[in-house]
């Protein structure tokens, strides 16, 4: 395997600059470049100079063996001054070297995946702390990275091998005078339903994504009820038309939103009228019709009661137009132009919020790390209705394979291409 290098402290210019090494031959480059190799784990100060002598920047110097390493592997970092000169000199030193190159996104991080120094789990939830923009999405990345989903994997997984080994004991010596009694499959039965509903009970808590992503908050109505108006007072810019002529928005708006550590999505959608004769706008309400089905939260804007969805605010909006009718049941009603209602509004969102994001305390998955515990409820589910023994012990192999797949025992290339490919080239 090529030994790789890359700049792993961000993009120079900078003060400073982390070079990463990592392969069989890291070492030999820090030779070839510092002259030694320092003692492991204790900086030193080096000159590096190319292959005429020439010096290219005077160094600290880091190495560390694998399989103690952060890759698993032999690693060096080379501290670096932060300027592009310096930066781009080094690199084509140690590109010219004999089977070293430039690293790929996210290869140091997969490699210290494939060399057993991190999980799946955890190497998502550095993916997720590289990108954090909010408190909350750093701190559930940390809990992830740090291995709270691999604990609860390998909890799972150490009871669900609990359960395999007496039933294989059973299938194996059953017939044997020192093991033959009461029949074990009913109480087996009874334990792998508790940990279908146990793993059922995390899987169904809000998804990871609404952090990182934000909260999709949809604003829906008819025509002319002061979507677009709305939309702009919440986003603090003029991000849709506004118009008193019917029909103006025809396709959905988004514009991201963070306030006070929430990210939000907010989405302007086409009026929901129902008789159209312009085909372009009849797209429009199509596509409004999809974003209300999608939304974490509908904003309702109409004077009847909003459609059926498992979390919404209906707002009587335009409070201040004569035309108004009293807002008997609407929730909140503002008034944009009147500086009424859009604050209040916020806060009814936050409220709202507090049940549609992960609990800050508790572990939350990913959609992948989801699929795979619902994978693992219904092979649970299955074996617990079963009443032969062969077929139990088989939907308790299945249930195993979905939770090796979580943490990546039973990972494969393709998603481990999709998760690294998001990585940064010195990560």
């Amino acid at each position: 395997m090529d030994t790789i290098f890359a700049v792993s402290s961000g993009a120079p210019p900078a003060a400073i600059a982390v070079l990463r090494i990592s392969g069989a031959r890291a070492f030999a480059a820090v030779q070839q470049l510092a002259g030694d190799v320092p003692v492991a784990r204790h900086a030193a100060l080096r000159t590096l100079r190319d292959t005429h002598g020439e010096p290219l920047d005077q160094a600290l110097v880091l190495v560390f063996p694998g399989p103690r390493s952060a890759t698993g592997e032999d690693l060096a970092e080379l501290h670096l001054h932060g300027g592009r000169a310096v930066v781009r000199a080094v690199e084509a030193a140690l590109g010219a070297m004999e089977g070293l190159r430039a690293a790929e996104a996210g290869e140091f991080t997969r490699r210290a995946l494939l060399n057993g120094r991190l999980d799946l789990t955890a190497a998502e939830g550095l993916g997720d702390l590289l990108m954090a923009e909010t408190e909350a999405q750093r701190r559930a990345a940390v809990r992830t990275a740090g291995g709270a989903v691999r604990r609860h994997a390998e909890d799972w997984t150490a009871r669900l091998v609990g359960i395999a080994a007496r039933i294989e004991a059973e299938l194996d010596h059953g017939d044997e005078d020192d093991v033959a009694g009461v029949d074990p499959l009913p109480a087996l039965r009874c334990a792998a339903a508790a940990l279908g509903h146990d793993i059922a009970a995390v899987a169904s808590r809000p998804p990871v994504e609404r952090l990182r992503d934000g909260l999709r908050v949809v604003l829906g109505g008819p025509p002319n009820a002061g979507k677009s108006t709305l939309f702009n007072a919440l986003a603090e810019r003029d991000a849709a038309i506004v118009s008193p002529i019917a029909g103006t928005t025809r396709d959905r708006i988004e514009v991201p939103v963070v306030r006070e550590g929430v990210a939000w999505l907010l989405v302007d959608t086409a009026g929901l009228a129902e008789a159209m004769d312009d085909p372009i706008e009849a797209i429009g309400v199509a596509r409004a019709r999809d974003a209300l089905d999608e939304a974490d939260l509908l904003l309702w804007l109409g004077d009847d009661a909003p459609p059926a969805h498992p979390s919404a605010l209906w707002v009587h909006a335009r409070a201040d137009a004569a035309d108004r009718p009293e807002a008997h049941r609407a929730q909140i009603v503002v008034s944009v132009h009147e500086g009424r209602g859009v604050d209040a509004l916020w806060q009814r969102m936050a409220i709202a919020a507090a049940a549609l994001l992960p609990p800050p305390d508790l572990v939350a998955l990913n959609a992948r790390q989801r699929e795979w515990c619902l994978v693992a409820v219904e092979a649970l589910g299955r074996a617990a209705a079963l009443e032969d023994p062969l077929l139990f012990a088989e939907e308790l192999r299945a249930g195993r394979r979905a939770l090796d797949a979580i943490t990546g025992r039973a990972a494969v290339e393709d998603v481990l291409d999709a998760l690294f490919g998001k990585f940064c080239i010195g990560k």
